[in-house]
């Protein structure tokens, strides 16, 4: 069984129960479940994160609410890129095959700016986390 704090198993239960929508923060918001391999621990984890449609793709952010380390997730899809996610459906959950990579340039910057303008608080988490926050696109296999 896969890793997830209390806080994430609470998240990743509402999402699966209600087709990939949660409440609280992130009502409304497009929300998917990242399963990754802990780079050091070799562990697997799922991770619940707010996603942006990219094509076909999903793009998610290493912000930590703005804190001045990453999230360890990022490090774990740096080392093991292959991975699988669940998004919501009319009818429930989806697992996908998906290779991770990290953005860079024009498309970061391009991504970047929508999901600021599509969610505001990615403008004080910029702010505050005294650091580039990584774009990952997660690419179908």
């Amino acid at each position: 069984m896969p890793e997830v704090s209390e806080w994430n198993e609470r998240v990743v239960a509402e999402f699966r129960a209600n087709r990939g929508q949660v409440g609280g923060g992130y009502a409304g918001y497009l929300m998917i479940l990242v399963h990754n391999v802990g780079a050091r621990s070799g562990r697997n984890r799922i991770n619940p994160l707010v996603y942006q449609a990219v094509g076909k793709n999903f793009a998610i952010f290493a912000s930590k609410r703005g804190a001045t380390r990453h999230p360890d997730w990022y490090y774990n899809l740096l080392a093991n890129p292959r991975t699988t996610v669940e998004v919501g459906t009319e009818t429930g959950t989806e697992t996908i095959e998906v290779r991770a990579r990290e953005t860079e340039g024009v498309e970061r910057s391009r991504i970047w700016a929508a999901q600021k303008a599509a969610m505001p608080v990615f403008r004080e988490y910029e702010a505050v986390a005294e650091r580039v926050i990584p774009v990952l696109l997660l690419e179908r296999v």
